[in-house]
């Protein structure tokens, strides 16, 4: 009888970092300009402030084309909001909006979180989440695009630095 396989059951931030270091990989191992990946990343990660759940790849994906971004990278960047930090992700936006957009809209309720609970609850209470999702988008994109394109430099040098020393020995 064979012996049954055990699954490892790894702790959350043991998790995080293998999904992190998933990313990270894609990113700088794609074969294209540096700045196409970390546009691509960039735009990613401003669709993933926005509040369209079911919707920010696709968008993501859409938004890179115009900008020449690689879209792989703008799926990946959209991971920023996650099952994970859902809850905590989009109170940050809620408040973040209701000090853009000061309007009288329903108490911040985790089970309105869909997109289309959201558009029940009236358009200003999908307005305020929409507006302080990119007011902390676009600082968040900018930032992940300087940090990508250093990552991804980074990585290329050690890459060809390795290549120059093996074929040094040979």
């Amino acid at each position: 009888m064979p012996k049954k396989r055990r699954h490892k059951h790894y702790p959350l931030r043991v998790k995080l970092k293998r999904i992190l270091r998933y990313i990270y990989l894609h990113l700088v191992r794609q074969q294209m300009p540096v700045h196409n990946v970390a546009v691509g990343f960039a735009a990613g990660m401003f669709v993933g402030f926005l509040p369209i759940i079911p919707f920010q790849t696709v968008v993501a994906v859409a938004v890179a084309f115009p900008v020449r971004g690689s879209k792989i990278a703008a799926a990946l960047g959209t991971w920023i909001s996650n099952p994970i930090n859902m809850i905590p992700f989009y109170l940050m936006l809620y408040y973040a909006g209701k000090l853009i957009i000061p309007w009288e809209v329903p108490p911040f309720d985790p089970d309105l979180l869909e997109l289309t609970v959201m558009l029940e609850q009236g358009w200003n209470w999908f307005l305020v989440m929409l507006v302080g999702g990119v007011a902390l988008g676009v600082p968040a994109s900018i930032i992940s695009y300087f940090l990508a394109r250093r990552a991804i430099r980074g990585y290329r040098r050690r890459k060809q630095a390795r290549r120059r020393k093996q074929w040094s020995k040979i």
